[in-house]
């Protein structure tokens, strides 16, 4: 089994306003530890908030080129930071970025896949190096490129709803929906362009809440967890 696991970036931060809370970032390596024991090949992105925002600042003026690829400089921070959190509890991991940034691991399709047979953990840095390509599409671009068998969002909350269930309490759960739903109905777990591109390829997508103990482990073991995106 070979999962891409994207964690929100609330999962460093946590309560803070901002950075990397460390008590919560050590909690989170517990629960891939979890995953990484039972001997699932598992590979890794972050989002990027609690560094920079590239929509707010978009909003007050800077370039939307440029917002977006500061937002993409910003998650390096986050994969170096959970690669060295993850040594601490002995899981092998590395950092692989398609661009030349001289402390990483340069990507390779055949190289990340080697390292995942070889029970080592691969955090991807980046994304298509492209403005206005989020890291939704992204991540099931390199989900297809790594022949996963299977994508877990790991966010605040506990799956697809209708609406944020943080601000509305009339909210519909969806325990299974179809990508073209997810299309039609514009709901924001994902942007159309990744759902479109899962769609394609018949990638399953589950979404389930992070701070839920073993409810990431739990998905990825096909037990009643979260929200699952399939045909």
């Amino acid at each position: 089994m070979r999962v891409l696991l994207k964690i929100s970036w609330e999962a460093l931060k946590w309560e803070k306003d901002f950075w990397i809370d460390p008590v919560f970032s050590m909690d989170v390596v517990s629960k891939i530890k979890e995953i990484y024991d039972k001997n699932i090949e598992l590979a890794i992105v972050i989002w990027w908030g609690n560094i920079y925002r590239w929509s707010n600042l978009i909003s007050s003026w800077v370039n939307p080129a440029d917002s977006h690829n500061l937002s993409m400089l910003s998650t390096v921070f986050n994969w170096v930071v959970l690669k060295n959190f993850l040594e601490q509890v002995w899981i092998n991991s590395v950092v692989m970025d398609p661009n030349w940034i001289k402390f990483l691991e340069q990507y390779n399709k055949n190289k990340a896949i080697g390292y995942l047979e070889n029970k080592k953990i691969v955090i991807l840095t980046w994304w298509t190096w492209n403005p206005y390509f989020t890291t939704d599409t992204w991540w099931v671009l390199r989900s297809l490129e790594l022949k996963c068998d299977m994508m877990i969002k790991a966010t605040k909350v506990d799956g697809i709803y209708d609406k944020d269930p943080v601000k509305f309490d009339d909210t519909k759960f969806y325990e299974n929906i179809s990508y073209t739903e997810v299309i039609e109905k514009n709901l924001k777990i994902l942007d159309q362009t990744a759902v479109s591109l899962a769609k394609e390829n018949n990638q399953i997508i589950k979404v389930v809440k992070l701070s839920k103990n073993w409810a990431v482990l739990r998905a990825i073991l096909w037990e009643n967890e979260g929200s699952i995106i399939s045909l």
